[in-house]
């Protein structure tokens, strides 16, 4: 695929998970409730009761060390975003992973930051579409002409 083709590939995807991504947060203008609110007048049950609860806890949110960059890197970036795309296994051969992120920090293009992931910083199990990472690093050209960061460190909220 040619350089242009996949910048072409990647911000199609990156605004088509963006949307994806708005649309399916809680907050994106729906009016939600707290679960079983309005409806204990309905059931003829006071607000202090909690038998009518399902008994299942909320799942913690998953959460994102906090990545740094030493002082010495002039060029160096923290970066954090929800995967879009996961390249596990890279055509060069070296072994490194990369992690195509809708991200405030922008490093890539707009909304968008690339993690590029040394062998000895894969996680295991890979980050998969949907999870959130973070990382810090130099900031290079990849071999496509993307702005990415080549992390020192590499974090997946678990």
């Amino acid at each position: 695929m040619s350089r242009r083709g996949l910048v072409v590939l990647l911000c199609a995807v990156a605004g088509a998970a963006a949307l994806l991504y708005v649309a399916g947060r809680p907050d994106s203008g729906e009016e939600k409730s707290p679960a079983g609110a309005g409806s204990e007048k309905q059931n003829g049950r006071s607000g202090n009761s909690t038998s009518g609860k399902s008994g299942a806890k909320p799942k913690p949110q998953p959460v994102l060390p906090k990545s740094t960059c030493p002082p010495e890197l002039s060029n160096c970036v923290v970066a954090s975003g929800r995967v879009i795309y996961v390249e596990a296994v890279d055509p060069d051969g070296d072994g490194d992973a990369h992690f195509v992120t809708i991200s405030k920090e922008n490093v890539t293009g707009a909304g968008m930051t690339v993690f590029d992931v040394k062998p000895e910083l894969r996680p295991d199990p890979l980050p998969k579409a949907g999870d959130t990472v973070g990382g810090a690093g130099p900031v290079y050209t990849g071999s496509h002409g993307q702005k990415q960061i080549e992390v020192i460190e590499f974090h997946v909220a678990r």
